[in-house]
């Protein structure tokens, strides 16, 4: 069996023929579907890119020492989290490669369960089908019964729905991934994207109680800090699993560029430009959310994240192929899991222009 078989369909194949139809409308398209940044990079990272333009030697896997402080800095600063050190820190080829490579890197393979949540990014399925690894997609600890998971995926702010899951919930997970074993991966590229809620990142005392035993968190400043194209993100926690993962990445060449590392410290030392990032995704929300809710949809969770988790109580092509008509294309909820087909996720990184565009459709 070839690797690309065991792969589910790339879902965004099927969106190909909305997209065309959406192109058709006088007005052009209004595509809420991807969520990439459409905003300028800040100029204190494109200034630090600059700057290390001169980079004639390999890097090291491991990172720079200045990355990876800035990375604990950026933690310890913004979300609480304390006691890491310089072994506990990776930087990273994008949050996507590593979340999608995690399973084989940490040795998990045929015959091993991962879990992941009931709605969820598709690449967690796609890791644990490369790793030959079998899956199940749920928010229910009891649904694993006595079989023990070798890893289990968290994302709280939640892909697609935005979801944030408490204090309570996330420590409870931790004390049951520690009583059997399991290693607990929090996927937490979102956790600066909050609105009605305050996310809790995994390796923050009050879940993990002052230890990363067992646990790693990936974050990724593509959203934050406008980064999509520079590919920079970093994991955390556990020295033993950090240290597992490094091995591997050292033996397969999987080195951040050396300018991306500088421009990366230079971003997380700064939270101005996370801040104004910060406000105009909340206007766009704003505007996008009062459009919705006038034209008859339910927004559910989307407490956090880049998203609007929406329904019209329909099949999500149902709502794909209206919304298509009138030049804005979303993401089918499907996409996230069978629990999702009556959603669909609505993504406010448009311009200002066109987040306005889409409303102004929406209301007529």
């Amino acid at each position: 069996m070839s690797v690309s078989s065991r792969l589910p369909d790339f879902p965004w194949d099927h969106l190909v023929r909305y997209a065309e139809q959406a192109r058709q409308h006088p007005d052009g398209i209004v595509d809420l579907s991807v969520g990439t940044p459409v905003d300028p990079t800040p100029e204190v990272v494109q200034q630090a890119l600059r700057a290390g333009a001169d980079s004639p030697g390999y890097p090291l896997t491991i990172g720079r020492p200045e990355t990876r402080q800035a990375a604990l800095d950026w933690l310890e600063r913004n979300h609480g989290v304390t006691g890491l050190g310089l072994d506990q820190v990776l930087p990273v080829i994008g949050s996507k490669e590593l979340i999608g490579s995690m399973a084989v890197h940490l040795g998990i393979g045929a015959g091993d369960l991962i879990g992941y949540p009931e709605l969820a990014y598709p690449t967690y399925e796609v890791g644990a089908a490369l790793a030959g690894a079998r899956s199940l997609a749920t928010d229910s600890l009891t649904a694993f019964g006595p079989e023990v998971p070798r890893l289990l995926w968290l994302n709280s702010p939640s892909n697609p729905t935005g979801r944030v899951l408490p204090v309570d919930h996330l420590r409870k997970v931790v004390e049951w991934c520690r009583e059997r074993g399991t290693i607990l991966v929090s996927d937490e590229c979102y956790l600066e994207c909050a609105w009605e809620a305050e996310p809790v990142s995994v390796l923050h005392p009050d879940v993990c109680g002052g230890s990363a035993e067992g646990i790693l968190a990936v974050h990724s400043l593509s959203k934050r800090s406008n980064l999509a194209g520079y590919r920079c993100a970093f994991v955390a926690g556990d020295a033993a699993l950090v240290g597992e993962l490094l091995a591997v990445r050292k033996n397969l060449g999987l080195q951040m560029p050396g300018p991306q590392q500088r421009a990366m410290a230079a971003a997380l030392d700064d939270d101005v430009h996370a801040s104004e990032q910060h406000a105009r995704y909340a206007a766009r929300r704003r505007v996008l959310r009062d459009a919705l809710e006038g034209a008859g949809f339910r927004i559910d969770h989307s407490e956090a994240s880049l998203y609007l988790w929406a329904t019209h109580d329909e099949d999500c092509w149902d709502t794909v192929a209206g919304l298509a008509e009138r030049g804005i294309l979303v993401a089918p909820g499907s996409f996230y899991g069978a629990a999702g087909n009556r959603h669909v996720r609505v993504a406010f990184t448009a311009t200002d222009e066109r987040i306005q565009a889409a409303a102004d459709r929406l209301r007529a």
